[in-house]
């Protein structure tokens, strides 16, 4: 407050007009008040961080109020909910998880014309749209291209998940790879192996991306095609 009524007499000095000015409040965090003293994040830290610059300002639009916290995608978009009459006077908790969960939320729902133009080299509108759901930053489809399009290091299949990849690479080399071929394979595997759930998905879905979790199976499949797929498949089973 007080440094504003500084600023505004600086403003009058010089014969300008002042900004319309309105008071926050005040942000605090797990250590307190938000200081650079106390090495609380500033812009550049969260930037290399992988933070969306929409994912601060969505998030910094409703801190303080008591209206929920959406990821926007412009300024504009932001703008048309915005009224400082919604800001409290009590101190408002700035979390960076929260920024991360706002942040992987606005990944989610960027079409490929907002991001085209920070996508590594070789990643298609097929692979964003495949990916987008399953990342936190952005920068983690690089590391999902070689899943994709390239080879990756398969872990060894242990004990009886050895034999069910065997098969599993057998049924590939079967099902039809014209249309969805991953309800095809998993229901030859569930028939031939008794196999459900878990104990039916997880050990393709290792084999086939060396990962425990990521995009819905179906889609990926189809991106990997026969070939990759079923020498991941043999190469799980074998090493």
């Amino acid at each position: 407050m007080s440094n504003s009524a500084v600023q505004i007499q600086m403003f009058d000095a010089m014969g300008a007009r002042a900004p319309a000015f309105a008071h926050e409040a005040l942000l605090v965090a797990a250590e307190g008040k938000l200081s650079k003293r106390l090495g609380s994040s500033g812009v550049d830290a969260l930037r290399a961080a992988g933070i969306e610059p929409m994912a601060i300002n969505s998030l910094l639009a409703r801190l303080g109020t008591s209206q929920p916290v959406e990821p926007k995608k412009s300024l504009a978009e932001l703008a048309e909910g915005f009224d400082f009459a919604h800001f409290g006077r009590a101190p408002a908790h700035f979390d960076l998880a929260e920024v991360e969960q706002v942040n992987a939320k606005l990944l989610h729902h960027l079409d490929y014309a907002d991001v085209a133009d920070r996508l590594p080299d070789g990643a298609t509108e097929a692979d964003w749209n495949l990916l987008r759901g399953n990342i936190d930053h952005l920068g983690e489809v690089a590391d999902w291209l070689p899943v994709l399009h390239g080879d990756i290091g398969v872990a060894a299949a242990e004990g009886d998940d050895r034999d069910f990849l065997a098969n599993a690479a057998d049924a590939a080399a079967l099902v039809d790879w014209s249309g969805d071929p991953w309800p095809s394979l998993t229901s030859a595997l569930k028939e031939s192996t008794g196999r459900k759930g878990r104990s039916l998905f997880h050990p393709l879905r290792k084999a086939l991306t060396g990962r425990d979790s990521g995009p819905e199976m179906g889609p990926l499949l189809r991106v990997l095609g026969k070939d990759r797929a079923m020498a991941r498949l043999r190469a799980s089973s074998t090493t």
